[in-house]
């Protein structure tokens, strides 16, 4: 793989994520499952597939007359995928290690496509919906989830770099309402699109909310805090910190996330 300095950092981000697995990481990712209603000998292709926990519940479901293939970059994510898959005894679950930008599959090879999250990470969402159309047989389903704009402390995190003159894109603006994503498909070609709401926010401690933010970024068009020196980032981390203390209540900071869970057929 030819991965520039963006998809480096993610990769690096991931593959230090070595405790990946929790509550929250399926709870965001398994619901889309029931959504599919998936059926016994399906080929199913999961996106950005992590550490497997869509493509296992997959590969449970559609049994051994069907396949799911996983395609992730990331070695690490990969290699907890792996133990979980030979955990579980499956032989209809194939991984590969690829950009999911830039692999390609035969036309109408799937039954269903996923991508649980990792969507707003992809540097095309256009480009990669068109992919995912071709990939699927006739009357067959792709399924997302994503993030609000609002999300995680994104107005404020945009809001503070204003300020002292850094343009920093809303990683999650491209799908980050229903509206958008409704569009978006609908451009494409797909139908039937419905769109699920959920809110995993939940209140923090003045403390863990003012370090939420670290100073770092990940956007596929733009980063410009990229090469600011420590002095720099530290200065933006106050001010953070400084607004995040105006939103404190008697039951903590909200840290808003909300989920949209998108299914949509060719």
């Amino acid at each position: 793989m030819n991965l520039n300095e963006y998809k480096q950092q993610i990769r690096a981000f991931y593959d230090a994520r070595t405790t990946y697995d929790n509550d929250f990481t399926y709870r965001r990712a398994i619901p889309l499952i029931g959504l599919a209603q998936l059926q016994s000998g399906q080929q199913i292709l999961d996106i950005a597939t992590g550490t497997a926990i869509i493509a296992i519940a997959a590969a449970e479901i559609v049994g051994t007359q069907g396949k799911v293939i996983g395609v992730d970059f990331s070695p690490g994510m990969l290699a907890q995928a792996r133990q979980k898959i030979a955990a579980a005894g499956l032989q209809n679950l194939e991984l590969i290690e690829a950009d999911a930008e830039t692999i390609t599959f035969e036309d109408e090879s799937f039954d269903a496509i996923f991508c649980a999250t990792a969507i707003v990470l992809l540097g095309d969402i256009p480009a990669a919906f068109r992919n995912w159309y071709c990939w699927l047989k006739p009357g067959r389903l792709v399924a997302f989830s994503c993030w609000s704009m609002t999300s995680f402390f994104t107005p404020i995190i945009v809001k503070v770099c204003a300020k002292y003159g850094y343009e920093l894109p809303n990683l999650h603006e491209p799908l980050g309402t229903k509206e958008k994503c409704y569009t978006l498909l609908q451009e494409v070609g797909f139908q039937d699109i419905a769109i699920k709401t959920e809110q995993f926010g939940n209140y923090l401690s003045l403390e863990k909310a003012q370090n939420f933010w670290q100073g770092t970024w990940l956007n596929a068009n733009s980063h410009p805090l990229l090469h600011l020196s420590d002095e720099q980032i530290e200065q933006l981390k106050a001010e953070f910190r400084a607004e995040i203390a105006t939103l404190a209540t008697d039951k903590g900071v909200w840290q808003e996330m909300t989920t949209f869970f998108v299914t949509a057929k060719k």
